[in-house]
């Protein structure tokens, strides 16, 4: 193990400040360089003053991952930023997998951060109190058939369904096949709640059914939670019951 340089890869949540960690924090200012998506390093500029920063376009998240480890290599701390949390559909996996091929590995530790499904998940009440699949409706890695079995399995077992990555101009009509496949397990009346933009600003909230949920606007900075065949809606909020005796 190469000691000379060190590389955290950190979840910053949604974005706001209020919601980044402590460990976090602390993360970022140990680091000489932050890299990051362009966008996600816009989110923490206060915390950037003096350090080396390298930022760069969608779609270039392997050459980052490269990049940090390059420059940990070098003797240098790096934090890899990813927003939500890096071990859900970040960053965290990549670098580990690239770390493994090193003749020689750096230090590499995975700081957590808060993801969009828990964030979203306290705007609308407590929808995950039980059992929840978490599913990126994203063909981009995982092709579509495989996402479409697996929106069956979390169905059928009566899972609360986070969704991420809902609707994109390429792929508008994914969110309306996942719906049609819950309707073919769960009640029309299953609550569903939609969290736009999740403790960031101009976050919006609905909490709704699953029959109407397609009449909501649903894109990429949402999170949508389907609740399961107990979850209800009281004064406004999403409960899925934990299965205490109250």
């Amino acid at each position: 193990m190469n000691k000379a340089g060190k590389v955290y890869i950190v979840g910053l949540g949604p974005g706001g400040q209020a919601q980044l960690t402590a460990q976090v924090v602390k993360a970022i200012e140990e680091s000489q360089v932050v890299v990051g998506y362009k966008l996600y390093v816009q989110l923490i500029e206060d915390l950037l003053a003096g350090k080396e920063v390298i930022a760069s376009s969608m779609r270039k998240e392997i050459d980052r991952c490269q990049k940090a480890l390059d420059l940990a290599k070098e003797g240098k701390i790096v934090s890899l930023v990813s927003s939500g949390d890096p071990g859900l559909y970040g960053m965290a996996g990549p670098v580990l997998e690239l770390n493994n091929k090193e003749e020689n590995p750096v230090e590499v530790e995975v700081v957590p951060g808060i993801t969009a499904a828990s964030m979203g998940a306290a705007v609308l009440g407590a929808p995950l109190m039980h059992d929840t699949a978490f599913i990126s409706l994203s063909d981009l890695l995982t092709p579509w058939e495989i996402i479409e079995k697996r929106l069956h399995c979390a169905a059928e077992g009566d899972f609360v369904t986070a969704l991420y990555n809902p609707r994109s101009k390429g792929r508008p009509f994914y969110i309306n096949k996942a719906r049609d496949i819950f309707l073919q397990y769960r009640k029309k009346e299953t609550p569903v709640g939609i969290v736009r933009n999740a403790a960031r600003e101009g976050q919006e909230k609905v909490v709704t059914t699953l029959e109407k949920m397609l009449e909501q606007e649903i894109d990429m900075l949402s999170v949508v939670i389907i609740g399961n065949s107990q979850t209800y809606i009281a004064k406004g909020k999403m409960i899925t019951p934990r299965g205490y005796k109250l």
